[in-house]
C-alpha cells in the first residue's frame, strides 16, 4: 500500500478538561471513555434521546484532556449542546486549532503531530492532530475509506433519522454495549438485543458517476433501500438485509451489485 498523507479540513477538535471530563462523556456517548488510555482514541456517537444520530466523533485521550475530533461545520453546535448537558459537572469544553490528519500505508512519522490508531479498522491507518505535511488530497482519504465499505457519518447519516447500527456503529467499535447508560442508550441496546436491524449501509459498485443522493436501490420491482454519498463507481447505500441477496439491483434502471467488505462478512441477513 502507497503510504499517504491527507489533511482532513471536513474535520476539527475540541478540547474537555477538569476533573470531570471523562464521568461527564461516559454518560453521554455510546462508547466508554473512563476506560480510554492516553494516547488511544475511541469512535462514538452523540445521539437524541429516541437512539437516532446527531453527531459523530473520534475521543482521544491526552494527559490532561480528551478531544473530540468532529465535523468542521457542527463544532459550534456540538459544543452548544455538551454545554447544555454540562450542569455542575466539572468539565470545561473550548476548540482547539490543531489540524486534523489522516495517514494510512505507513507508520505514523516523527514530528509536530500527535497520532493515534483509527479505531474501526486498521486499514484505515492512523488520525493526527497538530502539524504535517500532506501529501496527498481530503478526496484520496475519501476514496480510500469508501474503498473499505466504510460510511462517513457526515455525508451518509441523516441527523435525527438515522440510527447508529445502520451505520454499522457496532460493527466498526463505535458502541460499547457494556458501559451502561448513555444517551439513546435503551432504543440502541433493544435493536441489537432483538436483532431488529433491517437495514444497514454497504457499499454498491456500478458502472459510471454516482447516482443521486437518495435514489432507490431496487430488487426488480421491490424498494430494497437508497443510494447515499458516492463517486464514480461506487457509493453507500442504506440497503435491507432480506432484499438484496439472490437477486437483480437497479437504481435508476442501472444494475448495481453489493460488495460485502471482509469486516461485515459475519452479519446475517434477516
Amino acid at each position: 500500500m502507497t503510504a499517504s498523507l491527507a489533511r482532513l479540513d471536513s474535520r476539527a477538535l475540541l478540547r474537555v478538561t477538569g476533573p470531570d471530563r471523562a464521568s461527564f462523556l461516559q454518560g453521554l456517548l455510546t462508547n466508554d471513555v473512563e476506560s480510554l488510555p492516553p494516547g488511544e482514541a475511541r469512535f462514538a456517537a452523540f445521539l437524541t434521546p429516541q437512539g437516532k444520530f446527531l453527531f459523530d466523533l473520534f475521543v482521544i485521550a491526552e494527559p490532561d484532556a480528551l478531544l473530540l475530533d468532529v465535523q468542521a461545520d457542527r463544532r459550534t453546535d456540538l459544543a452548544r449542546r455538551l454545554t447544555m448537558y454540562k450542569l455542575r459537572a466539572k468539565a470545561e469544553i473550548a476548540e482547539d486549532d490543531r489540524t486534523v490528519f489522516a495517514l494510512w500505508g505507513q507508520p505514523a512519522p516523527e514530528g509536530a503531530a500527535f497520532w493515534a490508531a483509527d479505531p474501526r479498522l486498521p486499514e484505515l491507518g492512523l488520525r493526527g492532530y497538530g502539524a504535517a505535511e500532506p501529501t496527498v488530497s481530503e478526496d484520496a482519504y475519501e476514496a480510500h475509506r469508501l474503498a473499505l465499505g466504510v460510511p462517513d457519518p457526515a455525508r451518509d447519516c441523516l441527523a435525527d433519522k438515522t440510527f447508529p447500527i445502520e451505520a454499522n456503529f457496532d460493527l466498526l467499535h463505535g458502541v460499547d454495549f457494556k458501559k451502561g447508560c448513555f444517551v439513546g442508550q435503551e432504543t440502541t441496546s433493544r435493536m441489537k438485543r432483538r436483532g431488529q436491524i433491517k437495514n444497514r449501509m454497504l457499499p454498491i459498485a456500478f458502472d459510471g458517476p454516482a447516482p443521486a443522493f437518495g435514489a432507490e436501490v431496487l430488487a426488480g420491482s421491490l424498494r430494497a433501500g437508497e443510494v447515499l454519498s458516492g463517486r464514480d463507481g461506487r457509493a453507500m447505500a442504506l440497503v435491507r438485509l432480506d432484499r438484496i441477496d439472490g437477486v437483480d439491483l437497479t437504481v435508476d434502471g442501472r444494475p448495481v451489485r453489493i460488495e460485502r467488505p471482509a469486516w461485515f462478512a459475519d452479519v446475517e441477513p434477516l
